[in-house]
């Protein structure tokens, strides 16, 4: 299928929070989504970005059935590892469900991959849930190692209440 990868725009902040939110709806996690357009713009688009992100359009003649031209995104950042040094984080890959299948996934992931070769990343890391069967074949139908399986790692995180009051040095002993 016909498909243009470019980088987002700050005009296409209210469609990558669409799929941001159908994603996760199908992740069955529709609650945790608190992120809207106007943040993810602030976020994308000032001086200091915190992200940067790519979209997939594909042209009018092959729009959505809802009439979207913007049909997949995926959103990665810059990170680093004291071992190997500079690496590229994909929060995000999301093709909707009417395109998968098509190349759209694989031309995005692989773009974010091109982008961390270009910058010296040595690793390109990401998560995804256990019982998504697709995502996890498709990841390692690319290459990618489960690093839970493979080495035991698991991945941690603090938000909220817990993140606030470790900062106001209030939890553990």
């Amino acid at each position: 299928m016909e498909c243009v990868l470019r980088p987002c725009r700050a005009e296409d902040c209210a469609e990558v929070v669409r799929m941001i939110k159908e994603l996760a709806e199908f992740e069955k996690l529709p609650d945790q989504v608190e992120i809207s357009d106007q943040v993810l713009r602030e976020d994308g688009f000032a001086n200091n970005p915190f992200y940067r992100c790519l979209v997939a359009e594909v042209p009018p003649e092959h729009r959505s059935r809802d009439g979207h031209t913007v049909v997949g995104y995926g959103l990665y950042f810059f990170t680093y590892s004291t071992w190997k040094g500079r690496n590229i984080y994909m929060e995000d890959l999301y093709v909707m469900p009417e395109f998968r299948g098509k190349g759209i996934g694989k031309k995005l992931m692989s773009k974010i991959a091109e982008i961390g070769v270009e910058n010296r990343c040595s690793q390109m890391k990401f998560v995804v849930l256990d019982w998504n069967r697709a995502a996890i074949d498709f990841y390692q139908g690319h290459g990618a190692v489960d690093l839970t399986a493979a080495e035991g790692w698991h991945f941690f995180h603090l938000e909220g209440d817990a993140l606030k009051q470790l900062a106001r040095g209030q939890l553990g002993q």
